[in-house]
């Protein structure tokens, strides 16, 4: 891997991330393909978005097929016929919110299956196998995610046990054509994150992620915590906001110093009748799309907005047709590549201030996404 800023402004920055698949340029959202694909899209669909980097779950594709299955077939690349980079998520997140059905230890967690009920163990070491395994351009540790609210010791608690686990990722992870990112937790706790981040680059990782936000905390409380933790990361490695966000929480997060991301809401929303424009959102089974011949964002390239109107997308959603919820996908993908391409000639022409503030007045003017 690969990583250089190639310019800032303020704390926003503009980079390139080289990594086995490709290059990406930065500021990135990455579309979420948990199960090895983007949900109603095929790749070449998610291409012509504008994306180049998608996000896979370690822990959804372990269940099923299975790792092996998917090394056996060639990789998660070849497997899903993707040739951009990808990201695996490790797991951490969707075995910690099985509260019911999981057990933490000091190695890792024990948890019954929820396709058989059959019983499982994810530790740093397995969580490494399986994404070497599947073969991601980078892998992710292994990490305890503190739900919210929590109490500081709580969270400290997450803290330390993502800290060990972190390093006994880093001694077990062993192929050295994938990337290694290390997760900063420490819930809303300021001096947490600060100490997390601090602890996490001394163990020393291809890059580093922001993990634990956007699990029921507020919007100031989540800018708290990016703002505690990324002065305290390298500034030549990357820098990923896990699991956000929204169109104005990209926007301020880039002018944090964050530059990767990775969110189901353009995906979920749109198989939900709900467009991202710059004006805010639309949500197209409202009667007053029935007979509006306006493409869903005026100006905007994608198939949807090339083709097809409000009003047709609208009757789409009132019969149950499933083009309804592909055409407003396409549409809300290609909207967040096309934001955080904007954001990155804001910052190489040194106007990051001015097009965050612009975006989001015009944005929040009549949607609730502040």
């Amino acid at each position: 891997m690969q990583f250089e800023v190639t310019a800032t402004d303020g704390r926003a920055r503009a980079g390139r991330l080289t990594l086995r698949s490709g290059t990406v340029e930065t500021p990135v959202f990455m579309p979420v393909g948990s199960r090895a694909t983007v949900r109603g899209l095929t790749p070449e669909q998610v291409r012509s978005t504008g994306a180049c980097m998608v996000l896979a779950n370690a822990y959804h594709l372990a269940l099923r097929p299975g790792a092996e299955t998917v090394a056996a077939l060639g990789g998660l690349h070849r497997f899903m016929h993707w040739d951009g980079p990808i990201l695996t998520d490790s797991g951490g997140y969707q075995v910690f919110s099985l509260a019911a059905h999981r057990r933490i230890r000091e190695d890792g967690v024990s948890f019954r299956s929820p396709l058989d009920g059959a019983q499982m163990f994810l530790g740093p070491a397995e969580c490494m196998r399986i994404q070497e395994l599947i073969g991601a351009d980078v892998a992710m540790v292994l990490d305890h995610c503190a739900g919210y609210p929590c109490t500081h010791e709580q969270a400290a608690d997450a803290v330390e046990r993502t800290l060990r686990w972190a390093a006994e990722c880093r001694t077990a992870h062993a192929r050295e054509d994938q990337a290694l990112f290390g997760i900063v937790q420490g819930s809303v706790y300021s001096g947490l994150r600060e100490q997390s981040a601090r602890a996490t680059v001394e163990l020393g990782f291809d890059g580093y992620a922001v993990g634990g936000v956007s699990v029921g905390e507020d919007d100031a409380r989540r800018r708290d915590a990016v703002d505690a933790a990324v002065p305290h990361l390298p500034a030549d490695r990357p820098r990923y906001l896990m699991g956000v966000g929204f169109p104005v929480d990209l926007v301020r997060a880039i002018g944090q110093g964050i530059d990767m991301f990775d969110c189901v809401a353009p995906t979920r929303m749109g198989r939900n009748a709900t467009a991202f424009t710059p004006d805010g959102r639309l949500r197209m089974r409202n009667s007053a799309m029935r007979l509006d011949p306006a493409p869903v964002q005026d100006g905007c390239g994608c198939l949807c907005c090339r083709l097809y109107s409000r009003a047709y997308v609208h009757h789409l959603f009132r019969v149950g047709e499933m083009l309804g919820p592909v055409l407003l996908t396409l549409h809300n993908l290609t909207f967040y590549a096309g934001l955080v391409g904007q954001a990155r000639r804001a910052v190489e022409q040194g106007r990051y201030t001015r097009f965050q503030g612009g975006f989001i007045a015009r944005y929040t003017n009549r949607r609730e996404d502040a």
